[in-house]
């Protein structure tokens, strides 16, 4: 929980400045970017987190891979600020809920999208449209493909569930007969 604190309370510093000076999006594609490099390079990442080295050393690094990527001076001073702050470590969880802010901020939503077999972009375009309806605001879907599903879709928008699966009305009916209740 103190993780997702402190991701919560750089990404909402980010965002403020981000929306001030609209550049919101741009600082998320830096910190993607970023964190893309930590994903590719894990002795890089190692460096920026283990205390062995120098902080100096390590800071120089720092300095030298923000260089090469060409970040802006708020990218540069929010990672600078993590790393002396010995808050470098939670950039993927900053990372992820400053795109969330970013979302919000543009009227997205995301939603997750279950199903047991391949959606035709028929089906797809009914389901963004549905749930765009429900929310108000613009849906970016994430499609996936679960076969132990049996068929129908779950989907999850932020905290709600649809759960329309077969196998959870299977579930629903075992619970109704274990319970003696009419199907």
């Amino acid at each position: 929980m103190k993780n997702y604190a402190i991701s919560r309370r750089y990404a909402k510093a980010l965002m403020l400045i981000g929306t001030e000076d609209n550049q919101a999006e741009r600082y998320q594609e830096e910190l993607e970017g970023f964190v893309g490099v930590l994903d590719g390079e894990k002795t890089f990442e190692d460096l920026m987190v283990n205390p062995l080295f120098a902080a100096e050393d390590r800071k120089r690094v720092l300095v030298a891979v923000m260089d090469k990527m060409g970040l802006s001076q708020i990218v540069r001073s929010f990672l600078v600020l993590l790393f002396e702050k010995r808050r470098i470590d939670h950039i993927r969880g900053i990372t992820d809920y400053y795109k969330k802010l970013v979302d919000e901020f543009k009227g997205i939503v995301r939603a997750d999208v279950v199903s047991a077999t391949l959606l035709s972009d028929d089906a797809v375009e009914k389901i963004r449209v549905s749930l765009s309806r429900m929310t108000g605001k613009k849906i970016i879907l994430d499609i996936k493909q679960d076969e132990a599903l049996i068929g129908g879709v779950v989907t999850k928008v932020g905290d709600i569930v649809l759960d329309g699966s077969i196998k959870t009305q299977l579930a629903n009916m075992k619970e109704s007969l274990r319970k003696g209740e009419r199907v």
